[in-house]
């Protein structure tokens, strides 16, 4: 796959040692974070039956409407997930940071779905 953004690639490849440790099954699913510049985005997938679960992500309307930091934001994103994944009956998942480091808005992400009940 030809990047031309060096950190772009540099991610890449971080995030496919990752994926190769990390899989998602229709028991214990894996919760995807995607970061850009303004939102972010995350998705509860099954890797068994190749299928998102359940996704939320800043774009929507009830969060984009706030006038809140992107690191407020994400930590929203992170309620909301789990709310929707325990009403879906998901209660523990597997953490795919995809690349990015732990911190910041991808660890305000996770903390928020920890304390809405995800077990990870």
């Amino acid at each position: 796959m030809a990047v031309k953004n060096r950190k772009e690639a540099r991610r890449l490849r971080i995030k496919s040692g990752i994926r190769k440790k990390i899989y998602g099954s229709t028991a214990r699913p894996r919760l995807s974070v995607f970061r850009s510049n303004t939102s972010i985005y995350a998705q509860i997938i099954d890797d068994d039956g190749s299928k998102t679960v359940v996704s939320y992500s800043s774009r929507r309307k009830e969060i984009r409407d706030q006038k809140i930091s992107k690191t407020e934001a994400s930590k929203e994103v992170g309620k909301k997930l789990a709310e929707l994944a325990i009403a879906a009956g998901i209660t523990s998942v597997v953490f795919d940071r995809n690349g990015y480091k732990y911190h910041g808005r991808v660890k305000a992400l996770a903390e928020a779905a920890r304390e809405g009940g995800l077990i990870f």
